[in-house]
């Protein structure tokens, strides 16, 4: 039944992009830009920053290629739902997909232009990047996904080292009649 890991990554990325997109939508609401608000402190605040570049603001320059490269990267997880087998594959492409679609959409829609938009951070850990659930969502969706791999499990669900058998040469695998 493959079209249930394809139904469990689109649901694992619409579950990620709505929570992206309504906690941007409330930090714009109700914070003013630079406006820090302690949650945990000293551990975690609220820091509301507008990011038009990469992580720790690597490229700030040039925000449309971070754009083509979600749509790319976008458009390519969207053609795996058909070929995931596999509940952790489905996982993790799925939350590298919604994280991808939500900063996407807030490169597409927010200002200061059309493919430009900077990106709404806010969570903020001492001595580290400002980032958002979307960023999250992507970070431990690769994460998975080098687990998945160094563990030899590939996108149908099977170990790489899991050959398939030959029942004319595996003993194990011959009928009563010695076939």
């Amino acid at each position: 039944m493959p079209a249930r890991f394809g139904l469990l990554m689109i649901a694992c990325a619409l579950l990620v992009y709505v929570a992206d997109q309504l906690t941007k939508w409330w930090v714009v609401s109700t914070m003013t830009e630079g406006q820090i608000t302690p949650v945990l402190p000293p551990l975690l605040s609220w820091r509301f920053f507008r990011n038009p570049g990469a992580a720790f603001s690597i490229g700030t320059d040039y925000t449309w290629v971070f754009t083509i490269i979600m749509v790319v990267v976008s458009i390519a997880l969207i053609l795996q739902v058909t070929k995931v087998a596999s509940r952790g594959w489905s996982v993790a492409l799925g939350l590298v997909l919604g994280g991808a679609l939500g900063n996407l959409t807030d490169r597409l829609l927010r200002e200061p232009s059309f493919g430009q938009g900077h990106v709404v951070d806010f969570i903020a850990l001492p001595n580290f990047a400002i980032f958002n659930i979307a960023d999250s969502a992507v970070v431990s969706g690769v994460a998975l996904i080098c687990i998945l791999t160094l563990r030899g499990i590939g996108l149908d669900g099977r170990r790489t080292d899991d050959e398939p058998t030959d029942p004319t040469t595996d003993p194990t695998k011959r009928d009563d009649r010695g076939r």
